[in-house]
């Protein structure tokens, strides 16, 4: 099977929403009237982002779940993808199952296949999403990192920490029963993109991030870019670590400052972090009702600058905690 054949077999589907889709040099886009494009790219690379025998389904899901959630975070309405693959050798069942499992999501999301590139070399996955946002009287409505302001409520989707939870497993860090780790490993190999969530708090949410390389380095992004500071209650924030498997912590190994440790700075949780006025609490939970997804008001934006940590007794906590940096 050659290049063509492989991306006429598992990768060419009619399109829906696109003008032209594959088989052209270019995809043509037509976003509706009264919106903008949103557009993000993300890299999997075998040994860095995923072990070498993930099920090939999963990966599939993954990789185009992660490139969702910045759709998510940006409040984007998710529109049409590219997919470069670069692939060690031809794997018709390998090939077979990521397909299936990549054009699974993207169905779920209305989100079209519509171009890319293959090449023989190291497996490595690149996917280039498209999303649109409305402009309301000539006003984007996508949410940014940058519009955070004091006083606001600082939010988080889902749980945290679960992805962490089945990686240290992998490594044979922690112990986990099968149940544990197939239900923790399900969260770090196919997670949920909140992109109705987002959507929905498109006019509520004042900044939004998603949650890929851990809580506090990213939520960092927003402080920085919104010239603020924060203050994060980590009694909540430990409670929303993988709450299924709490019964079972202490036998897996996995002790309070762990949990602490997971929740914080775990990474690939591809939840939404969010910030909004304190005056829409309200709306914050009727958007998390409208999209199906638990939402958990964990701390507060500041004027100071700097990340605070609070116990559960409010007293500061001194330790400092390190997300995920790819050359750190």
């Amino acid at each position: 099977m050659g290049e063509f054949d492989l991306i006429a077999r598992y990768f060419t589907r009619p399109t829906a929403q696109a003008v032209l889709g594959v088989g052209d040099d270019c995809a043509l886009l037509q976003p509706a009237p009264g919106t903008q494009l949103a557009i993000s790219s993300d890299m999997l690379v075998e040994g860095r982002h995923f072990f070498a025998d993930v099920d090939p389904a999963a990966l599939g899901h993954k990789a185009l779940a992660v490139n969702l959630s910045d759709l998510a975070a940006c409040g984007a309405k998710p529109l049409a993808f590219t997919l470069a693959l670069s692939l060690p050798r031809i794997d018709e069942a390998w090939l077979a199952a990521f397909s299936k499992g990549l054009l699974a999501l993207a169905d779920a999301h209305g989100c079209e296949l519509v171009g890319g590139d293959t090449t023989k070399g190291p497996l490595n996955i690149c996917i280039t999403v498209f999303g649109e946002v409305p402009v309301t009287g000539g006003k984007s409505q996508a949410l940014l990192r940058s519009g955070a302001q004091a006083g606001d409520d600082i939010y988080v989707s889902g749980t945290l920490g679960d992805a962490r939870l089945a990686l240290e497993a992998l490594r044979g860090t922690v112990t986990l029963p099968p149940g544990m780790l197939s239900q923790a490993r399900q969260r770090l190999e196919q997670p949920t993109p909140r992109v109705a969530l987002g959507q929905a708090l498109r006019g509520i949410a004042s900044a939004a991030i998603d949650v890929s390389d851990g809580l506090l380095g990213d939520l960092r992004h927003i402080l920085s870019a919104s010239k603020t500071g924060a203050t994060l209650e980590t009694a909540v924030a430990t409670n929303l670590v993988a709450s299924y498997a709490r019964p079972d912590w202490a036998a897996a190994g996995v002790d309070a400052e762990k949990q602490l440790e997971f929740a914080l700075a775990g990474g690939d949780d591809y939840e939404l972090a969010f910030t909004a006025p304190a005056s829409a609490r309200d709306a914050v939970q009727a958007a998390a009702r409208q999209s199906q997804t638990p939402v958990s008001r964990i701390g507060r934006i500041d004027a100071e600058p700097g990340l605070r940590l609070l116990d559960a007794g409010g007293a500061l906590i001194e330790r400092r905690y390190a997300s995920f940096d790819h050359f750190a």
